[in-house]
């Protein structure tokens, strides 16, 4: 089994660096987040400075770009890095895309599916499989001049990922994407039963099997070998679950497990600025269903334990590693993590 890091990007330069160091370490797979700075251009730099590592978006936002760009730079990339790029596409939320973005938002559902749709499209028209004509109800596309299509590229078109947490979204990944981008906040019991079985619904649509799809599943850890460190990383970790959770879209995760009502709290609290409030609300059983607490020794048996059986690919990914990076000791610690998973299969 893989591991994975999430990275946010930062200048060309520190992001390239970033990405060596990660090959280096042994990781599997780069996420480039969409956040103040472009994940298409942090993962621009890791092509060029990398030779193994898996580079993808994880994720960028769709709806401000148009399919026929984003298209464009996922092929470049897919070609830039010999078909090493995944790109991961994520709807956002309404107040970003209307507010921050200026675009247009609802329907997110419907309108991911055509634009991932859209985007296969023209991948195929890139590679000179169709001509392209694509018509939906909110993208449209028939126009693909020879002077103005970048052509066929060497290797396959590069897979496409959707984030999702609710069963809409996650039934979308099985009706036309490759893989899922499941969100932080999340326990293996919600993918397998609630996101697993509507990927299945949504494949059972695509006549494809539960084979076709990559679930990379990004961890929360409590890491530590004193009870020091494990009493500090199992507050940050209860820190974050509070925080994804205070979003009452999100509830159902909580709900799940017979949390009900625990998400209007947290929202609540949150509005009141009551921090220790919400972490108050997370108790060590609630904590213990979303995340992974561990010694640095174990750490590997228990993921790959925790996720071997939740689908044929499972990708899991270090939401954390990424914190200390600066620190070789704690970089060299994540290393043997994630060649103690590649080692177990």
């Amino acid at each position: 089994m893989e591991l994975d890091i999430i990275a946010h990007p930062g200048t060309l330069k520190a992001s390239q660096e970033h990405a060596r160091q990660v090959e280096a370490a042994g990781f599997g797979s780069i996420w480039w987040t969409d956040s103040g700075r472009s994940a298409y251009l942090a993962a621009t730099a890791s092509a060029l400075g990398t030779e193994r590592l898996q580079i993808g978006t994880g994720i960028a936002v769709a709806f401000p770009r148009s399919p026929m760009v984003t298209a464009g730079i996922a092929w470049e990339l897919a070609a830039s890095t010999g078909g090493r790029f995944v790109l991961g596409l994520g709807s956002q939320v309404k107040a970003h895309i209307e507010r921050r973005y200026s675009a247009e938002f609802v329907p997110p559902g419907p309108r991911m599916k055509e634009y991932v749709e859209s985007v296969k499209a023209i991948f195929r028209a890139f590679a000179g499989l169709e001509k392209l004509h694509y018509e939906g109800r909110y993208y449209h596309f028939s126009l693909l001049p020879p002077t103005w299509s970048p052509g066929p590229i060497e290797v396959p078109a590069p897979p496409v990922y959707i984030s999702a947490v609710l069963p809409y979204m996650s039934r979308l990944v099985g009706e036309v994407a490759d893989g899922i981008h499941v969100h932080p906040f999340h326990s293996p019991e919600y993918v397998k039963d609630v996101q697993r079985k509507a990927i299945e619904e949504g494949l059972a649509r695509s006549r494809r099997s539960l084979d076709a799809i990559t679930f990379s599943c990004p961890i929360m850890t409590a890491v530590g070998d004193t009870d020091e460190e494990l009493a500090r990383t199992r507050e940050h970790a209860r820190t974050m679950i509070a925080f994804y959770g205070s979003t009452r879209t999100y509830s159902p995760v909580f709900e799940h497990h017979g949390l009900h009502g625990l998400s209007d709290e947290l929202h609540a609290l949150q509005q009141r600025g009551d921090v220790a409030g919400m972490k108050a609300l997370i108790t060590d059983p609630i904590l213990d269903h979303y995340t992974v607490t561990s010694s640095w020794d174990a750490l590997a048996a228990k993921l790959v334990a925790r996720y071997r059986n939740l689908a044929p690919k499972v990708r899991v990914t270090s939401y954390t590693a990424a914190d200390g990076w600066k620190d070789p000791a704690w970089r060299e610690k994540w290393s043997q993590v994630a060649r103690a998973m590649r080692a177990a299969g």
